[in-house]
């Protein structure tokens, strides 16, 4: 494997939700699509229309490119948002609000981002929900923060080694569009039938 010069945001959510989801996707280039997967790039192509604009007080830029030289993060922003001086990202997402925390992993990582490209602090994003009409607020605290940077050496690492993590069967794997590439359950059954023979 090769140096990798920057890490994708989008990367990093693939890796909190499963580590050999994103290896799958980022190390070999596998990506299968599923009713989910179609619905989100329909709602990021329509998000993604980039124009700027004012509502009310408040500045809204989309489909902006973030990019953080100290923890060597590039990605795409669904939208950007500033009001009286203070900016923050906002993700679009297909469903209702989240079981698991990767999305507000990856709006941490493009507060990083903003931080650095604007000079000023990012303390809070928001997860706008499609099918519920939502926005959840995303508190860019020192534990997101630290949680934000831990995942990026690990996805830095897995990129530039190319080691596969383990397949490993949870309620995550239900839904997933690669979940016929991995075959979780059926890694565990043969390593059990390896361990007893």
């Amino acid at each position: 494997m090769t140096d990798f010069e920057y890490v994708s945001i989008a990367a990093l959510n693939q890796y909190a939700y499963c580590p050999h989801r994103c290896w799958r996707m980022f190390c070999l280039g596998e990506f299968v699509d599923n009713q989910y997967t179609i619905e989100g790039t329909s709602l990021h192509d329509r998000v993604h229309t980039t124009a700027e604009a004012q509502r009310e007080e408040i500045l809204q830029i989309r489909a902006v490119w973030l990019k953080s030289e100290q923890y060597r993060l590039i990605g795409k922003s669904d939208l950007i948002e500033e009001t009286d001086g203070c900016w923050y990202p906002v993700e679009y997402k297909r469903g209702h609000r989240g079981e698991f925390d990767n999305d507000e992993l990856q709006v941490c990582a493009q507060a990083l981002c903003l931080e650095e490209m604007t000079g000023q602090p990012v303390r809070l994003g928001y997860i706008y929900y499609a099918q519920s009409y939502q926005r959840q607020p995303v508190e860019i605290a020192a534990e997101l923060r630290q949680q934000t940077i831990a995942t990026i050496a690990a996805v830095t690492q897995l990129l530039n080694t190319g080691i596969m993590p383990p397949a490993v069967y949870s309620a995550r794997c239900k839904g997933c569009s690669l979940y016929a590439q991995c075959l979780p359950k059926a890694v565990g059954k043969v390593a059990c039938y390896q361990e007893v023979n």
